[in-house]
């Protein structure tokens, strides 16, 4: 009698697990071998960045696509020579440059104010780091430190391009609020208000060999709106 009992614990207990066995099937999904192909076309959360020792099938590092170059609509005395620049270098892309403008713009301005030369370096012409760079070492003759806040760029334009001799040079006009206060050794303020945010117009022209390899463009000039 009690091998019957036990005969019919057995088919229960085993009832059980193929009920639950099903339920789990039933919640996590069967494997169809698929799965490769859906993780392929579920989107990532970050590029994916391949090592410096790992290589695609075909033995070649995935690059970033170059932007595919926008038709210029521009109007005004800056189309003629943008497209220009465009005829000598199909990859410039002025919307991609004014991007690029404007971050360098911001990182100049700080490297300016905390005299950080070797940013400069990396972004100025020789002529115009020469300028800046006497403007720090005056700068540091005083005693004076420069305290630069930029709140916010309001707009950068591209105003003038031309293409001269293989150079492309683009001209931008920079809209910004800034706060910047000058004080001597003894923290003292003699120029600027740190409470007066003032509207700051610059007008820089960046220059680049036209198909250059070397994607970087340096700033090459600088004017202030009443020259």
């Amino acid at each position: 009698m009690s091998g019957a009992f036990q005969y019919l614990d057995i088919i229960i207990f085993g009832t059980i697990a193929v009920f639950l066995i099903a339920k789990l099937v039933g919640v996590l999904g069967k494997r169809t071998g698929n799965e490769e192909d859906a993780a392929r076309r579920r989107p990532q959360p970050f590029p994916v960045r391949r090592g410096a020792g790992e290589q695609a099938g075909d033995n070649v590092i995935a690059l970033p696509e170059r932007e595919a170059v926008k038709p210029i609509v521009m109007s005004g005395p800056a189309a003629d020579g943008l497209n220009r620049i465009v005829a000598a270098d199909p990859g410039f892309n002025p919307s991609a440059f004014v991007n690029g403008a404007r971050a360098a713009f911001e990182m100049i301005v700080a490297a300016f104010a905390n005299d950080d030369t070797d940013t400069l370096k990396r972004l100025l012409s020789p002529a115009v780091y020469e300028d800046f760079t006497a403007a720090i070492a005056d700068r540091k003759s005083r005693g004076w430190t420069q305290d630069t806040t930029l709140i916010g760029l309001k707009a950068a334009d591209i105003v003038v391009a031309n293409l001269v001799d293989g150079e492309a040079q683009v001209t931008v006009r920079f809209r910004s609020d800034q706060v910047n206060v000058t004080k001597d050794a003894e923290g003292r303020v003699v120029d600027g208000d740190p409470n007066i945010v003032a509207e700051v117009t610059d007008i820089w022209t960046f220059s680049r060999e036209a198909g250059s390899r070397d994607p970087n463009w340096r700033l090459s000039a600088t004017t202030s709106p009443d020259a």
